[in-house]
């Protein structure tokens, strides 16, 4: 058996992209995965991981609503029994500018719905899946949280305002939990995709894909697997004296723009 054979990673959005090579990373490591989401997609990836021979349990959660998140982080604590890492992957985009001008005037701006829901998911969604997380975490005697923080937040981008805001406060969040956690053994830290070939780069038009792999030192999109191996490496002894840190995984794209 691998060295985590025993060990428990819960990580939410799951179902697709970043979220599911996370998963399947784990699970071949021989880690219990335990995969939260809420689309139907996820059962696919149970499918997957049980396919491995690998060990799950799977829980439809919306991480922006507390109750559900209390509710499913019990029901992983009396499957599993123990929780060793965290990988706080869940998130959503409702893309718009602040305010479109044209013409001498309004011509469409981002909703306070959109605002809200992006930050209800990306941002609150981690700070209670984190909060529900951490009485397992010290149980367990430490272990690691990594969230998905995003490049946008040191840069902002175009039409991007509730999200960039979103990944932005993670990371300040990440730095106080890194103080507050570290007693218990409890490592906390942020990863920073770049522009990755996930369902929701695929949605980007032609054009801004390909001016985002011009701006990028290694000359391509990531693959989810290789943010998947940073969220690895962040839950391993390997990383033991990581915490408080923010992770690129951009193929250099910061400091190439």
């Amino acid at each position: 058996m691998s060295q985590g054979a025993s060990k428990v990673v819960l990580v939410t959005g799951a179902a697709a992209g970043i979220g599911r090579a996370t998963a399947l990373r784990f699970a071949r490591a021989g880690w219990t995965a335990a995969i939260w989401d809420i689309s139907p997609r996820l059962e696919e990836v149970g499918g997957e991981i049980a396919a491995l021979g690998g060990s799950l349990h799977l829980d439809t959660v919306d991480v922006s609503r507390a109750a559900e998140v209390e509710a499913a982080m019990e029901r992983l604590g009396e499957t599993c029994g123990r929780l060793d890492a965290v990988v706080a992957n869940a998130g959503i985009v409702r893309d718009a500018q602040l305010l479109k001008w044209r013409g001498g005037q309004a011509a469409g701006r981002m909703s306070e719905e959109d605002f809200d829901q992006v930050l209800d998911t990306n941002l609150k969604g981690v700070f209670l899946t984190v909060r529900a997380a951490a009485p397992w975490l010290i149980r367990a005697g430490g272990g690691s949280v990594a969230v998905a923080s995003s490049v946008v937040a040191h840069s902002g981008n175009f039409g991007q305002t509730n999200y960039a805001a979103a990944k932005a406060g993670l990371v300040a969040m990440v730095r106080t939990w890194a103080r507050e956690l570290g007693r218990h053994g409890i490592r906390v830290n942020a990863v920073a995709p770049g522009f990755i070939q996930t369902p929701m780069v695929d949605a980007l038009p032609e054009m801004v894909v390909k001016r985002v792999v011009e701006h990028t030192p290694l000359g391509r999109l990531g693959r989810p697997e290789e943010v998947a191996e940073a969220y690895f490496w962040l839950a391993s002894e390997a990383a033991s004296f990581v915490t408080g840190a923010v992770l690129n995984v951009d193929g250099g794209l910061i400091v190439g723009s």
